[in-house]
């Protein structure tokens, strides 16, 4: 075989691997339930994306619910330009403080995957800006001894949550510690889902909605709406 043939055996070899691995990487089993921690001072490293608007009160309020000295450190992800969610996130922080008087929490800035009203045709490009430094933080910082990737990742909402999520899934393709997502629908979709939750759905470790309209399968979906 000529030099040129090796390196088509290669590649093919390579690209059905890696296909291999990301079908196996999908339809691996999830738990039903979270396994649980065996105690419960142990501690969790959390991270947030913090939508902006709507979004970022929904995420703030299933934040405000958490143990603040369990949860640490936590990292709140926003969109490049988002001041009032970097605002409100320091306002809960200052409010939880009696309850955690050492507060540990950073911020990390992402371009937004895609702008309100941006055309289709520029998304493209905007996304993988915004997956580029998604990767830096979830890949690539870790590696170089920057803070590690967190245990939890929360979503909930616009479409920056697939391009952190592709990340995450990068490390796992990879072998990497990676963090164990898990996507709540916004408390509004009542009769379906939002495009980043129809994307997201087959990939995050735990899918939750608010209403049981929106529970397709009982084996993936969670309801956890005050409804129920």
């Amino acid at each position: 075989m000529g030099v040129l043939s090796w390196l088509a055996l290669i590649a093919t070899l390579t690209v059905a691997a890696g296909f291999l691995r990301l079908c196996i990487m999908l339809t691996a089993p999830r738990p039903a339930k979270p396994s649980g921690r065996r105690e419960a001072i142990e501690t969790c490293s959390f991270a947030v994306f913090l939508g902006s608007g709507g979004h970022t009160s929904e995420a703030l309020i299933l934040v405000s619910a958490l143990n603040f000295d369990r949860y640490v450190p936590r990292t709140y992800i926003i969109s490049e330009g988002d001041t009032l969610s970097m605002q409100k996130a320091v306002e809960l922080e200052s409010a939880k403080a009696a309850e955690a008087p050492n507060p540990r929490y950073t911020f990390v800035v992402i371009p937004r995957a895609r702008r309100v009203h941006q055309s289709l045709l520029t998304t493209p490009f905007t996304a993988a800006l915004s997956l580029i430094a998604a990767v830096w933080h979830f890949t690539v910082g870790p590696l170089m001894a920057r803070p590690p990737v967190p245990e939890v990742l929360l979503l909930n909402g616009p479409g920056t949550c697939f391009v952190l999520c592709v990340a995450a899934y990068m490390n796992k393709f990879l072998g990497l510690k990676s963090p164990k997502l898990i996507y709540i629908e916004s408390f509004a979709r009542v009769r379906q889902l939002s495009l980043s939750g129809k994307l997201l759905r087959p990939l995050v470790d735990r899918f939750v909605v608010q209403w049981p309209e929106l529970v397709k399968d009982k084996r993936r979906d969670e309801c956890r709406g005050w409804l129920v």
